[in-house]
């Protein structure tokens, strides 16, 4: 089976939390074959601060200046993926660090001028993935992205997304998005168990999904599309939360096709 784990910035913050997660993808990545990405949103946004750089956002996209693109490459591909990789390391993994723009793994355009540099990924390539994977490593992807061949073009992307087009590329069987929320709520303030893309955009159009949950479950729903099997939203502090899913025990939200569900 094979499996792509997204960590959301917030799990990676704390060295505890951190820790506990490598311990947990070490054991995981020997049962089955695993990509991990990560987002990092909350330490980027500590770094610009501690330089007297404000961050500004539109629709909860980073306006991504020059100045915010070096911020980019030095917290997003270096200190969360090096402080990840170096966890999932002493844990017993094989870890290898990159992100979209080794190996054309992911290629994005610019998703509107008045954004700066945020990308919205147009091609994704698997190839590295399975090139480490072969050689008996675990990938850790940033979710950093490059332009077009030719170009020096350097994009900051949506981790959520970055992982949606890893895990298509890369013909994933299983998305797990681990979270600081313990899955998708409904208007009762209930977990739901299982949803299909359906339910899914009935939430958002209820106006009962919003803001970060709305991103997630759109992203769910694009990555059922492109032919994962099953998406999962859990609480990633949860202790043992990826033994837990892989076990398919209860944990979380299930996002499944329609015909899956009927």
């Amino acid at each position: 089976m094979k499996v792509l784990v997204k960590l959301g910035g917030t799990l990676l913050d704390d060295p505890a939390s951190r820790n506990s997660l490598g311990r947990q993808i070490a054991a995981a990545c020997q049962k089955v074959s695993m990509v991990v990405v990560h987002g990092g949103g909350k330490q980027m946004t500590r770094f610009l601060a501690e330089r007297g750089v404000e961050s500004r956002f539109v629709q909860g996209l980073r306006v991504t200046t020059p100045e915010v693109v070096d911020a980019v490459l030095k917290v997003f591909a270096g200190s969360v993926n090096k402080q990840l990789v170096g966890a999932l390391r002493t844990a017993g993994a094989p870890a290898a660090g990159l992100s979209g723009i080794d190996g054309g793994l992911a290629v994005a355009e610019q998703m509107n001028p008045d954004l700066g540099a945020v990308g919205r990924i147009v091609r994704a390539d698997a190839k590295i993935l399975d090139t480490l994977i072969d050689g008996g490593f675990l990938p850790v992807v940033a979710c950093v992205a490059g332009g077009e061949s030719g170009t020096e073009a350097v994009f900051n992307v949506n981790a959520d997304q970055m992982a949606v087009a890893c895990s298509a590329a890369w013909k994933a069987d299983r998305l797990l998005f681990l979270t600081d929320v313990p899955g998708v709520k409904s208007s009762d303030g209930a977990v739901i168990a299982r949803l299909t893309p359906g339910a899914a955009r009935e939430l958002i159009r209820a106006g009962v999904a919003t803001g970060g949950m709305q991103a997630k479950l759109e992203s769910a729903c694009a990555a059922l599309a492109a032919g994962v099997r099953e998406v999962r939203i859990a609480p990633g502090a949860e202790p043992g939360i990826l033994d837990r899913l892989l076990r398919d025990a209860e944990a979380g939200t299930a996002l499944v096709p329609e015909e899956v569900s009927a």
